[in-house]
């Protein structure tokens, strides 16, 4: 495999900036890739070590073409994953003003983060969406809008200049990042880690969707992202992406795992992988009868009670 990780480009983008936060992306070479899609389908084929692209931010929640990728082809596996906090600048070419500027372009999940300030700012301009947010700032370049809303750092690096610095409507908005290769064994667990699996149903009836979620509350354990992205095989047709807190090691996950085995369809597990949020010294506490001791302890009583033992 080769020493590479892919990520959504070109260069400039906030995805590359996350990425160089990783210690081992210094020991690595980073190739730009037009999108999700194609960073994602060079790790199934061999071309990269692993992937780097954004699946979630604290604006808009999960990003769906990141979701439907990691939940359609050949399977893959998260390891690691990246909070960037974001704040937006209005790139444009040098000379340009605000009254200049009729067209505007930038990623998809750009466009709910600086909404409130193109209403108040620039009312009747022309949005117009773009593979990323440093492709918007080379479309600026090349003439074909006239701003891109991207990272301030992406301005030298497509001769572009920031008009407006410092955009955002939501305070503190972070986006997530995450570091998709081949299946492999999970790292091992640090006692703040997330668990990330796809379900789908067997059949659709009232309370489906509380019985799965009740295997998860029932051992007491948290979810972090729960969103519902269409199969394609009709109207109402769904599969559920879950994000929960713990690894697959934790005996509460793993019996959780095992009971959506048992009632799902299908279940595609994407990985267990430390927090970015959260020290271990900072792990909520388990609920009581959810600790891998109580667990093994119940375990250890049912086995008397089958010897006699009781």
């Amino acid at each position: 495999m080769p020493a590479s990780y892919a990520y959504l480009g070109p260069e400039g983008t906030f995805t590359e900036v996350a990425l160089r936060t990783l210690p081992e992306a210094a020991t690595r070479e980073l190739i730009p890739y037009v999108s999700v899609q194609s960073a994602l389908d060079a790790v199934r084929a061999g071309e990269a070590e692993a992937a780097f692209v954004p699946i979630e931010n604290s604006v808009e929640g999960g990003i769906t073409t990141t979701l439907d990728e990691l939940v359609a082809g050949a399977p893959l596996t998260i390891y690691r994953e990246v909070l960037l906090s974001i704040t937006f600048a209005l790139l444009v070419r040098p000379g340009t003003k605000l009254s200049d500027i009729k067209t505007v372009t930038a990623h998809p999940a750009a466009q709910p983060q600086v909404r409130n300030w193109l209403k108040a700012n620039l009312p009747d301009v022309i949005w117009e969406s773009a593979a990323s947010n440093a492709d918007g700032a080379r479309l600026v370049q090349e003439g074909r809008y006239d701003a891109a809303f991207a990272g301030e750092f992406a301005a030298a690096r497509y001769g572009l200049v920031p008009l407006e610095t410092g955009i955002h409507d939501a305070e503190n908005a972070q986006t997530r990042f995450v570091l998709v290769g081949r299946p492999a064994r999970p790292a091992a667990p640090t006692g703040a880690d997330k668990t990330s699996i796809v379900l789908w149903q067997r059949d659709d009836h009232p309370g489906a969707l509380r019985d799965l979620l009740g295997e998860f509350a029932s051992r007491g354990i948290n979810l972090m992202l729960l969103q519902s992205r269409p199969t394609g095989a009709g109207i109402g047709n769904y599969c559920f992406c879950i994000d929960a807190e713990g690894h697959i090691s934790d005996r509460r996950m793993a019996e959780t795992l095992m009971g959506l085995k048992r009632l799902c369809l299908q279940v595609r597990f994407l990985g267990s992988y430390p927090r970015a949020d959260i020290t271990p010294d900072d792990v909520r506490p388990t609920s009581r009868g959810t600790s891998d001791q109580e667990f093994a302890e119940a375990a250890d009583w049912v086995a008397r009670c089958q010897d006699g033992r009781f």
